[in-house]
């Protein structure tokens, strides 16, 4: 007589007696099938790929001429005192020293 809550003990088969099927076989079409849908779905991925990398390079390389362009800009408006003084330059402060910047005069 089995004790109310308490679960009975399944009886346990061996492992070499559990009947092994085999797998469903599938025709030889299907399998033509399954292979060129893969190689469909291989395809698209990788331009799928191709494509994000080129627009990551059209990006990268419109950032790089957009970042010259505003350096040449600023180049450009820079107002330019030379100081033909050098006695000055010794008599300056801190502060007015570090907005000085040595350049190349030649193409002014």
């Amino acid at each position: 007589m089995p004790n109310p809550g308490r679960i009975r003990k399944e009886q346990k088969t061996r492992f070499s007696s559990i009947i092994k099927t085999r797998g469903l076989r599938s025709s030889l079409a299907k399998k033509e099938k399954l292979k060129q849908d893969l190689k469909r779905v291989k395809e698209m991925s990788r331009e799928i790929k191709r494509q994000k990398e080129d627009e990551k390079k059209a990006k990268k390389e419109r950032r790089r001429e957009n970042l010259r362009r505003t350096a040449e800009n600023a180049k450009k408006a820079e107002v330019v005192q030379v100081i033909k003084n050098v006695a000055k330059i010794k008599k300056m402060k801190k502060k007015q020293l570090r907005t000085i910047e040595k350049r190349d005069t030649l193409n002014m």
